[in-house]
């Protein structure tokens, strides 16, 4: 019995107890015609369940646990909630148990398969950062594929969610939100955080304003990043950015961040946050309602010319303030782009599509994952070391969630491939 009690929930939803047929302590006989639906909230662990006693049917909740004695120690037996109770399911039947209303309920014992406690003991056990990572090459597509579908789907919901907690901030404003979500992602990974921190301090209505004037919204950009404040720089571009600013700041009443939060350290000259910023500004500022313009782009590669701008004049021959660098075009690279479009572009397109239940816009998202090369990091570097290969940007998200999700968390009984590997026949995984 050394197991969660979570593992038993897992063997009842998928009826692999060892026995089919149960008697309560009773004696009377029982049939399961229906297990119920899962209860990851409060209360009843399983819902909707149909069972068979006495020639009759009976539907109600299902409670489970080890031992019977479980029952008064979360203290159900005072809780209105565990009245609807129909049948107690426990792994050891050690006491009576009865329902706030006094009523006696009916109980059941079920065992654990060896193979699934095994199996299931052999994954919380694993070293590797993917525990199943020895069965994956096993694993038949016709079991793999449905379950990354699914998996797309619940990080796209997750996205979408966070999405509308940025669109309730800003009164429903589209254009608002896309900016945040658009700042956190020119952060690309390492500097996120900052990005979005600099984007919700400076609300695009500001740069809307300021949209005809490239130097204005770079002023804006860079003096509430708090990246105008070294007095040892006295580069004239600078200088006149800092003015600017602080002219603006007044105007606006707007507080800064701090500087030294942007990380520039082990990073590319391309990748460093002055030439981010710069390359932000220069996107924001081709159009008043920004995100109009991307509803608007239904080409992919409309899209792509939307973010493949070159950074204004000053950052041709910089990649940093103060310090000069060979002359050089600074457009965002194609792999940036990519980024943008996987982690702005297709997840605000598909929480506008369900917001407003405009499917159209849902397909576009999916098509945009699809049609995207697959995502390269360390995490899908891991998956195809054993034999998982995606195919397109789809394939990587799905990647990515089932391994933050699932792996991480070690929630095997909750994945798909989990319940393959645990529910085989063999010893051990």
């Amino acid at each position: 019995m050394n197991h969660p009690e979570q593992l038993l929930h897992y063997i009842w939803k998928f009826k692999l107890y060892v026995n089919n047929h149960f008697v309560t302590t009773e004696g009377d006989e029982i049939e399961i015609i229906d297990a119920g639906m899962l209860n990851s909230n409060a209360g009843p662990d399983f819902f909707n369940a149909k069972i068979k006693a006495r020639d009759k049917i009976w539907a109600g909740n299902i409670e489970i646990h080890k031992s019977s004695s479980d029952w008064k120690r979360h203290n159900h037996h005072t809780d209105s909630a565990y009245n609807s109770i129909i049948l107690h399911v426990v792994e050891r039947i050690d006491c009576d148990v009865f329902t706030q209303e006094g009523r006696k309920l009916p109980q059941i014992e079920i065992e654990a398969p060896q193979n699934v406690t095994k199996n299931y003991a052999d994954l919380l056990s694993s070293h590797f950062t993917i525990p199943c990572s020895s069965k994956l090459a096993s694993i038949p597509k016709i079991y793999l594929n449905p379950w990354l579908y699914a998996l797309l789907a619940e990080r796209l919901e997750r996205k979408t969610n966070d999405i509308y907690k940025v669109l309730d901030k800003f009164n429903n404003s589209w254009d608002e939100t896309f900016y945040v979500l658009l700042a956190r992602n020119f952060g690309f990974g390492l500097n996120a955080e900052i990005f979005e921190r600099l984007a919700l301090s400076l609300p695009y209505f500001y740069i809307h304003k300021h949209s005809d004037n490239i130097f204005q919204i770079e002023a804006l950009l860079f003096g509430q990043a708090g990246l105008l404040e070294d007095e040892m720089i006295m580069d004239d571009y600078y200088l006149q950015l800092k003015k600017e600013y602080h002219f603006l700041q007044k105007k606006y009443t707007l507080k800064n961040l701090d500087g030294y939060l942007f990380k520039s350290l082990r990073v590319r000259p391309q990748g460093f946050p002055q030439l981010r910023i710069a390359q932000l500004a220069a996107i924001l500022q081709q159009s008043k309602r920004i995100f109009s313009k991307i509803l608007e782009k239904e080409d992919e590669s409309l899209l792509r010319l939307f973010f493949h701008i070159n950074a204004s004049e000053y950052w041709q021959t910089h990649y940093t303030f103060g310090k000069a660098s060979k002359k050089k075009s600074k457009y965002t690279g194609d792999a940036s782009i990519n980024v943008i479009l996987i982690n702005t572009v297709a997840p605000i397109l598909f929480a506008y599509g369900k917001k407003n239940n405009i499917e159209k816009y849902c397909t576009r998202a999916l098509d945009i994952l699809e049609d995207l090369k697959p995502e390269r990091n360390s995490i899908i570097t891991e998956f195809k070391k054993h034999a998982i290969n995606p195919l397109n940007a789809a394939d990587t998200q799905s990647l990515i969630q089932l391994k933050k999700e699932y792996c991480d968390k070690q929630k095997c009984l909750y994945c798909k491939i989990g319940y393959h590997i645990l529910s085989a026949k063999q010893e051990s995984i």
